[in-house]
């Protein structure tokens, strides 16, 4: 059933988080909920994807720039529209997670990440943060679980290290987050999924939140 209870005004909820934490799921069963749209990343209509993880030097800065631009418009579409929107990963996760990341791993090199940095710099001056922020935290274990759960072929050469990178980041990025209201949801020992107990603590949880905007 859909919530009529939520404060007017709120557009833009995005959830953040590591492959395979559980974000398009999340995504899903919120919007179902509130009664909100949800923006994908766009991973099935995406010409770099499946190239970029069978060879990361060669596609790496394709790839981040395809992603920067489709999360650019999205942010535009929401913030230009009158519906609230969750988004499926946020640009500032492209920009300082993803890309830095492939930069310091030797498969970005220096002067495509600082042209890609800048392009970032200028498109999130012309945007607003989400009025909120979910981080969903997981362990290696179970975003492993997660990822071989849903058995896409092109994540399968993925290694635990790139993930580890990538957590890390993940970490150091949130410690930092100053841009907006922040909601950190640990997911190791949730199973909004399949148990529908977890899935009321975290629709309380979202709530709560929503309503401490107002």
């Amino acid at each position: 059933m859909k919530e009529q209870s939520l404060p007017a005004g709120i557009k833009h909820i995005a959830i953040a988080g590591n492959i395979g934490a559980g974000k398009t799921t999340l995504c899903e069963q919120l919007a179902k909920n509130f009664g909100w749209d949800v923006h994908y990343e766009t991973t099935a209509n995406n010409p770099y994807l499946s190239d970029f993880y069978m060879d990361m030097q060669r596609w790496a800065f394709n790839l981040q720039i395809f992603f920067l631009n489709s999360r650019y418009q999205q942010v535009l579409k929401i913030l230009n529209g009158d519906i609230t929107v969750v988004q499926d990963r946020t640009i500032y996760e492209d920009a300082y997670i993803f890309a830095p990341n492939l930069h310091d791993m030797g498969l970005m090199s220096g002067r495509d990440f600082q042209n890609y940095f800048d392009l970032f710099k200028t498109m999130s001056s012309q945007i607003q943060p989400p009025d909120l922020l979910i981080y969903l935290r997981a362990s290696i274990p179970t975003l492993v679980a997660h990822i071989q759960s849903r058995g896409r072929d092109y994540e399968g050469n993925m290694s635990l290290d790139y993930l580890k990178r990538l957590n890390q980041r993940y970490e150091d990025w949130i410690g930092n987050y100053q841009e907006g209201r922040l909601l950190v949801i640990s997911v190791d020992n949730l199973d909004f999924k399949n148990n529908p107990e977890d899935l009321g603590q975290v629709i309380d949880m979202v709530r709560a939140e929503l309503h401490g905007l107002f």
